[in-house]
């Protein structure tokens, strides 16, 4: 196991070093320059080329790849060219934000896609069969941006229940312990702000989980109905089991590793949908940083917060992959 992890992390670096690289390009041969994006259309061009030599911008493109991938390394990622302030603080300040959308993002697809699936499982061709992977296909067609938009007009506007962005109403305030409002609100014993936290998230969450809980929805019900063929199934079955003991003990637990794989990826394409959601919902998170650090060019925080992200990535599939070993003792002898 301890081999298994050291091969993965060694993979790891060829792979950050490619995304670095294809980024850190990207980036710089796109249109726009920082320093005019910063001074303006109307500024001169003796201040916006002293601007430039101010940020690096006039050394070659592989100069300045060698100092950020070598900062980078270090865990320096530089400073913001707007702001000023390390990329790396601006990222961790963002990022409880994104991280409490996308967990309960994710904490709302596993379990509504995972009940759904097995459901549909056992009662193949039902009405509810049919109408859950109907829902799910839908789930799957709809952009988040729209879905957003959608719901922002049925329960904001039209019925006026939830609130229409952020994350907390003005006539309230929460000491920053972690970073997540839910605990934040729970550990200040203010129930109010926590239930105005929690209604400002359930919009977003919905929105971002939905096609997440799709695809686990479909992939749940396709691996269920494959092992609920297998023998292992008629016996337990033969035995006198009942109906819960044989999907919830004897299916479930093989039918979770396609699943798991799903739900492994499923966490970092939240980090990409988060980008919408959070735009559309004026979510404070990386996911709006990012957008606002691409309109106004500043190349450390797009380099850096994707760099960052790629690597959170690689972690999530590794956690996946130990799950394996935790689930099929098969994979652990192998």
């Amino acid at each position: 196991m301890f081999s298994f992890i050291i091969k993965r992390l060694l993979w790891a670096i060829p792979t950050l070093f490619g995304v670095s690289l294809i980024v850190f390009f990207m980036v710089h041969l796109s249109p726009g320059d920082p320093a005019l994006a910063l001074l303006g259309d109307h500024a001169n061009k003796e201040s916006v080329e002293k601007l430039r030599e101010e940020m690096g911008l006039n050394k070659p493109l592989y100069t300045q790849y060698y100092l950020f991938a070598s900062k980078a390394v270090h865990g320096d990622f530089g400073n913001s060219f707007k702001s000023k302030q390390p990329v790396l603080g601006e990222f961790m300040e963002r990022f409880p934000a994104t991280m409490e959308l996308a967990m309960c993002a994710m904490i709302l697809a596993i379990v509504l896609g995972i009940g759904a699936g097995i459901i549909s499982a056992i009662k193949r061709y039902s009405i509810f069969d049919y109408g859950s992977m109907f829902i799910a296909l839908a789930g799957v067609s709809m952009p988040v941006f729209w879905l957003g938009l959608v719901l922002i007009y049925f329960f904001s506007v039209s019925l006026g229940w939830l609130p229409v962005s952020g994350r907390l109403g003005y006539e309230f305030y929460v000491e920053n312990i972690t970073g997540f409002y839910l605990i934040d609100t729970i550990l200040a014993d203010d129930y109010a702000a926590f239930w105005d936290a929690f209604k400002h998230l359930i919009l977003p969450a919905v929105a971002l989980g939905t096609i997440p809980m799709a695809i686990i929805a479909r992939m749940t019900r396709s691996s269920m109905i494959e092992v609920m063929k297998e023998d292992y199934i008629r016996t337990a079955r033969a035995k006198g089991c009942s109906v819960f003991q044989v999907v919830m003990v004897h299916a479930l637990r093989n039918a979770m590793m396609p699943v798991i794989t799903v739900i492994g990826l499923m966490l970092g394409t939240l980090f990409a949908g988060a980008i919408l959601t959070e735009t559309t919902f004026s979510w404070p998170g990386i996911g709006k940083w990012i957008v606002n650090a691409v309109y106004q060019r500043d190349f450390p925080i797009i380099q850096s917060a994707t760099l960052i992200i790629a690597t959170m990535f690689i972690f999530v599939n590794l956690i996946v992959d130990l799950l394996y070993a935790l689930i099929n003792p098969k994979i652990r002898l192998s």
